[in-house]
């Protein structure tokens, strides 16, 4: 996490502690929330159905009702092959969060398992305190594959998909992760949760109705966690998968015996036959032309690039 100061004495303070001392919320219960501004992203969203494969439409998303959750991109994992390309990944998805933060996406880091290490910021807070709405049903802090989609699943996780040559089987917690990945900075009017609920209400009450998804793993958490795929389109939030800043647990050692990489891609056509769309994060860096600007009171010229 990197924080607006740079004084060099910081630079000796573990990590932990910078948080706890560096924005510590202000006294009440109000925190600021983003402010609202005009500007519409462009985003060509691939779809598919099986009996016709892959189309593509353009969606226009206002950035006021938009937001980017930053799914379980943790600071390590029990995977070694998985904690490799996660950060690899990291410093690509900076940028590009970077970028719609300042184009006035909402971004929702949600490292699941590590609330602790982010108790009492600012983040954590404007996520914690959002005042509570009801859902149409109630919402849960997983939701597993439906019988149907268990038995068309593209590749076989039942193992936990982790790819190191020889596995070290976790039993579960606790677990090595502890943070989000350090080379993602949390910022500005961010907010950080790893509940469905929470992000549900912080949505709702900030008028965010469409949600983007990146971070990992494509086959499980993206999916399963209450903030996931499956929950927040049954939510009635429109959805999409960023599908170049995404990974699976996926070993070729076992069904289909295709490369990682293919893997990866397999699970990200079924979410596109049957949950979402898919879109490349290029499409959230820049809005249309014309979208933001003030004197048309974000209705300029808006064509899709």
């Amino acid at each position: 996490m990197k924080l607006a100061s740079r004084r060099s004495f910081l630079g000796s303070i573990p990590a932990a502690a910078l948080v706890g001392v560096a924005a510590q919320p202000p006294a009440g219960d109000g925190l600021p929330n983003r402010p609202k501004v005009p500007g519409m992203l462009s985003l060509h969203a691939r779809r598919r159905t099986k009996e016709a494969g892959p189309s593509e439409k353009i969606l226009q998303w206002p950035v006021a009702r938009t937001a980017i959750i930053i799914c379980d991109m943790w600071d390590t994992h029990t995977c070694g092959m998985s904690a490799q390309r996660v950060a690899l990944m990291a410093p690509r998805m900076n940028q590009v969060v970077s970028a719609a933060r300042s184009l006035g996406v909402m971004i929702i880091h949600a490292p699941s398992d590590t609330m602790k290490y982010y108790e009492g910021t600012p983040w954590r807070e404007r996520m914690r305190r959002a005042p509570a709405v009801a859902s149409p049903f109630p919402i849960l802090a997983r939701c597993p594959r439906v019988p149907d989609e268990e038995r068309d699943f593209p590749i076989d996780d039942s193992a936990g998909g982790c790819d190191d040559p020889i596995v070290n089987r976790s039993e579960g917690p606790p677990y090595p992760w502890s943070r989000e990945h350090p080379a993602i900075d949390i910022v500005g009017f961010d907010g950080v949760s790893e509940s469905g609920q929470e992000i549900y209400n912080f949505c709702k009450r900030e008028g965010i109705d469409k949600i983007v998804l990146m971070g990992v793993h494509t086959n499980i958490c993206i999916l399963n966690r209450g903030f996931g795929t499956r929950q927040f389109t049954r939510l009635g939030f429109e959805v999409v998968l960023a599908r170049d800043l995404t990974d699976s647990m996926y070993d070729p050692r076992t069904r289909p015996f295709v490369s990682h990489a293919r893997g990866t891609e397999l699970v990200i056509e079924h979410i596109e036959t049957m949950w979402c769309p898919s879109i490349l994060s290029e499409d959230l860096r820049q809005v249309i032309p014309g979208s933001a600007d003030p004197q048309h009171g974000g209705k300029g010229k808006r064509t899709a690039r």
